[in-house]
């Protein structure tokens, strides 16, 4: 199902610059990054690289895998790379809604009451197994992911720029928790796993970890400010009309499946683009070509989809193969001189 050809650049225009960047400048900044992160977390280029997409987007990243693959080590590292503020917050049935977003308190001495901002206000916020606390306090993220600001008795707070959720669950361990709901699914960008290191990967770990914390080690290569100006041109990348179209197709194909009960909102078909132009930035292209969409299409896609009644138990993965079905029925869009 590759279609990436000379064909597809002919649909295309370049974006505008943006502060001096171009298509190489944000290829070479991004690896950068990316090698940063790899000192620290070795073998998981993949999931390197939808964090950094989640980041570029303006997305939010849920990384659902078992506990001691560096869900948490991912977060600060991409934090470290790029000089900004990370807090993490650890989701427990105990936790309230003020404990994410703040708190008014009341001030004796000046008569009045003060915000006290809560964890949620930094570039990068972990929310460490989100599934332990319970739907209301769940639902505290909702505003800040989408909109990037906090409101609080009728105060709206901007939140830092850039903003970025990392969330981790175990799929596993399900005693004591709270399901996502789907509003709440929807606000992710990406769904992936990080998955077991391999033995190479592993004996490694144990070597550089034995003494010292390689967190230590990261120094930022890029300012919060120059992250700003990368999202800012990777929104300028191209989109071809007919390649709008086939993520719309891609999308409505979800929506009447039959072995698919719940499909793709609106909000993940503008989430894949947004994620497509990121993904063709990364390789030093200023426009998207076929294969950026169907490469992220099940991790943009999956965590956001309900499969028929039954088929959970018919297949391990219905939703997979039901996404695998409808790339193959749509047909992709091929480029035409202009």
């Amino acid at each position: 199902m590759h279609a990436t050809s000379t064909a597809e650049a002919s649909m295309t225009a370049a974006a505008e610059p943006v502060a001096g960047i171009d298509a190489e400048t944000f290829a070479h900044r991004t690896a950068a990054i990316m090698d940063s992160i790899t000192a620290v977390i070795d073998g998981k280029d993949a999931a390197i690289r939808s964090a950094l997409i989640c980041l570029l987007a303006e997305g939010h990243l849920l990384v659902e895998d078992v506990p001691g693959v560096g869900k948490t080590m991912l977060a600060r590292a991409l934090a470290a790379s790029i000089d900004a503020t990370v807090r993490r917050i650890q989701f427990t049935p105990d936790l309230l809604p003020g404990d994410v977003t703040g708190v008014s308190v009341y001030n004796p001495v000046a008569q009045e009451f003060e915000f006290k901002p809560g964890a949620v206000f930094a570039h990068i916020v972990i929310a460490d197994e989100i599934n332990r606390s319970s739907p209301k306090t769940q639902s505290a993220l909702l505003e800040a992911m989408e909109e990037h600001q906090v409101t609080v008795d009728g105060h709206s707070r901007p939140l830092p720029d850039p903003f970025l959720v990392v969330a981790t669950q175990n799929p596993l361990e399900m005693e004591g928790t709270y399901a996502l709901p789907e509003a709440q699914r929807d606000r992710f960008m990406m769904r992936i796993s990080m998955g077991y290191p391999d033995a190479a990967a592993e004996t490694l770990m144990l070597r550089q970890r034995d003494t010292v914390n390689p967190l230590d080690g990261i120094r930022p290569v890029l300012a919060a400010d120059d992250v700003r100006a990368l999202i800012t041109w990777a929104r300028a990348v191209h989109v071809a009309p007919a390649l709008e179209e086939y993520a719309v197709a891609l999308s409505q194909a979800t929506r009447t499946d039959a072995n698919l009960h719940l499909g793709a909102s609106p909000r993940a078909t503008l989430q894949l683009v947004r994620a497509a132009k990121v993904h063709a930035a990364l390789d030093a292209r200023d426009f998207v070509v076929p294969d950026d969409l169907i490469t992220l299409l099940p991790d943009v896609f999956a965590h956001r989809l309900i499969p028929a009644r039954g088929l959970h138990r018919a297949g391990a993965r219905p939703i997979e193969t039901a996404l695998e079905a409808i790339v193959r029925r749509i047909p992709v869009p091929v480029g035409q001189p202009r």
